[in-house]
């Protein structure tokens, strides 16, 4: 049943709400997208194509047309020209005040139609003949159907008359920044000065802007550090381990560590070894080595007398991070639990009653690590890897089946610095930025679709001469049966293309024990091209794999291509990534596609890929309750540093102007935010 006390859709309050627009508060921040100059009458005759202006006009005629298709057409004119005032979508007030001799104000660009010049969807009033002009520009504020300029207008007045808008920083603070009062900042925005030009009240740098970029920043930084704040006053379990375990397994890999990955694992130590949670973030590219880097983290744990989890988001990957793991672990005496939806219950049963008693100290799992009837004896550390793929309260509910639990979340999704700093900053972040010795560099290549048989003989070459390859099947977002059904007629045609190789198929409709059987023929061999939906984006590695296919390239996001990239290139032999588009190509799609095909450096991808898609896209936001920035840009570095140094100083030393602070900008919004 609807929620009686929320807003009908389409009442004037269920139009503001959808603006998010409730509060005074929430009307004065509601700044003005652009400007528009309407000091000035332009005569008919002397306007230009394209350029919008104010004309004013009085009304001849006005009908409702049907053809091409319902609109409302009004025909104005001045004393110099005429012109026509088409709308496609119309209210019957509108056509109600479009009579014969209206005197009107009209704002638009006038464009030559059928029937002459018109302009389409004009803003216009009805004014008195010798009404005054305004003095200064007019704002144009951000709306929504149905909510006109006008009323938008009396509303925010209405608010700022009433608010109290004094300022939540310090005022020494306000003088050491250099930026001029929150309330002479927004009264100028929503009322600018006759004497100010356009183009310099538009300029994202002028002193008012910066001003709400700040504090708009300031209440993201708030908002995300004062949970580190909170986590820091509890206490947490003091991981001092004996290091025994820990340099058995250095002593046994086969492989020295990188410095990324040592100066990571000493920041990660140094973390357990203090009195309150872990928040920290280990992230690093494709192939980067955090699998050994977890590893350690959790022996670290066991030494210290607790157990360990980790959570992935696919069975596919959290069985590539148990068998590794069991592998390294196992021989050190280290039992490892392996939990996941698939198991039989028996089996299930055993591994949970395991783990419950504490006799087994580490898990590795899917989400059902997080079902009630899992628990752990002594849980003292969650790792949660492609943490960006759970939700809030999923990676919360792993911390939380131990006491204050401290957590390693892991991601080889690249994140800006600017990002990590504004919508991480509630985490330490370590990063791998250099990849382990042995990694063969792979050479991306773009092929169109035409082409195919070209591509389909380099693989059954790369093949025959004893190499492995990967078919990547085209993402279909609406449907995952459409992906399936493409993924097996993909596999039907190269078992008839490729008749001298053994084809597998890999999807996630799949049984885990059909799965498994399937990967396991691939990393032995037996099956030399697998075919696979995006199961294989993450955690699959089987280094004779030197080649891999992407069909239908255009379809993937900019990290999802890097992913796939990833999974070839494992071994010593060249390996190459065919990127097989379908023309033509929108501008989007080409442009990722040059990205992904002139960089193999995941950080440069990541930036590129948060230019092309935004912030709340890039990070998953929309689907957090995260708060996405309106006036703050990510890449003014400089701004987004110091709003992080002003935001721990005003927790420590002004916590109640913090507060206040954060219920101007977020009312209370910022519940869901990191945890």
């Amino acid at each position: 049943m609807a929620d009686a006390k929320a807003p009908a859709a389409n009442s004037l309050a269920g139009r503001l709400a959808r603006l998010g627009l409730k509060r005074d508060a929430d009307f004065a921040l509601h700044l003005p997208l652009r400007y528009e100059d309407e000091t000035r009458i332009t005569p008919l005759a002397d306007a230009r194509p394209g350029v919008a202006a104010q004309f004013e006009v009085e009304v001849v005629d006005s009908e409702i047309a049907y053809r091409p298709r319902r609109q409302l057409i009004a025909r104005v004119r001045d004393a110099g020209g005429a012109l026509s005032l088409r709308f496609l979508n119309f209210y019957p007030s509108q056509q109600k005040v479009l009579q014969p001799g209206v005197r009107l104000r009209v704002f638009g660009e006038v464009h030559e139609g059928y029937l002459g010049p018109e302009i389409i969807h004009p803003r216009f009033h009805v004014v008195a003949a010798g009404e005054s002009l305004p003095e200064g520009l007019t704002p144009v504020y951000p709306t929504t159907a149905g909510l006109g300029q006008g009323t938008l207008r009396r509303l925010i007045e209405k608010a700022l008359a009433r608010l109290d808008l004094g300022d939540t920083l310090p005022p020494e603070l306000v003088q050491r920044l250099g930026l001029p009062g929150i309330a002479e900042s927004i009264r100028y925005l929503h009322h600018p000065p006759p004497e100010i030009s356009q183009a310099a009240l538009e300029a994202r740098d002028f002193p008012a802007w910066r001003r709400v970029q700040f504090d708009e920043l300031l209440a993201q930084q708030l908002s995300l550090r004062r949970p580190t704040v909170a986590r820091r006053a509890r206490g947490a379990p003091m991981l001092r381990p004996t290091a025994k375990l820990t340099d058995a397994l250095l002593r046994s890999l086969p492989f020295r560590l990188t410095g990324a990955q040592g100066r990571a694992w000493r920041e990660i130590a140094a973390d357990l070894g203090q009195p309150h949670p872990m928040q920290r973030l280990l992230q690093g590219d494709v192939g980067s080595g955090k699998t050994v880097v977890a590893a350690l983290t959790m022996l670290h744990a066991v030494e210290a007398g607790h157990q360990a989890a980790l959570m992935a988001p696919t069975e596919i990957l959290a069985e590539q991070h148990y068998r590794k793991l069991a592998a390294w672990l196992e021989p050190l005496g280290i039992e490892v639990a392996w939990l996941t939806g698939s198991l039989k219950k028996k089996d299930k049963d055993a591994a949970i009653a395991r783990v419950g008693a504490g006799e087994t100290p580490i898990a590795i799992g899917t989400h059902a690590l997080i079902e009630d009837k899992v628990e752990f004896a002594r849980l003292g550390l969650a790792i949660v890897d492609e943490q960006h793929r759970f939700g809030v309260r999923q990676r919360l509910a792993l911390k939380d089946k131990g006491s204050f639990a401290h957590q390693l979340a892991m991601s080889a999704t690249p994140i800006p610095r600017t990002l990590a700093m504004s919508y991480y900053a509630d985490l330490d972040v370590s990063v791998l930025d250099e990849l382990p010795p042995g990694r063969t560099p792979v050479t991306t290549k773009l092929v169109a679709e035409a082409r195919r048989g070209e591509v389909l003989q380099r693989v059954h070459d790369a093949c025959r001469a004893g190499r492995q390859a990967y078919w990547v099947c085209p993402l279909i977002e609406e449907s995952e049966s459409l992906q399936l059904k493409t993924a097996e007629e993909t596999y039907t045609r190269l078992v008839a293309d490729l008749p001298d190789l053994k084809v597998g198929l890999v999807h996630g409709r799949l049984k885990a024990a059909e799965k498994a059987e399937v990967m396991a023929a691939f990393v032995r061999n037996e099956i030399q091209v697998l075919v696979a939906t995006t199961v294989i984006e993450v955690g699959v590695d089987v280094p004779n794999a030197s080649l891999m296919v992407i069909e239908h390239a255009e379809r993937f996001g900019l990290a999802q291509l890097h992913q796939l990239r990833g999974r070839v290139g494992r071994g010593a032999e060249a390996s190459a990534c065919i990127l097989l588009y379908a023309q033509p190509l929108g501008e989007t799609a080409r442009a990722r596609l040059k990205v992904i095909y002139e960089s193999t450096d995941g950080f440069a991808i990541a930036r590129e890929d948060l230019r092309l898609r935004g912030p709340g896209e890039f990070i998953g936001a929309r689907q957090s309750g995260m708060p996405l920035l309106r006036y703050a840009d990510l890449e003014d570095t400089a701004l987004v540093e110091q709003a992080r140094a002003i935001a721990e100083e005003m927790l420590r030393e002004a916590p109640e102007r913090a507060e206040a602070h954060l219920q101007r900008w977020l009312g209370g919004r910022e519940e869901l935010l990191k945890a």
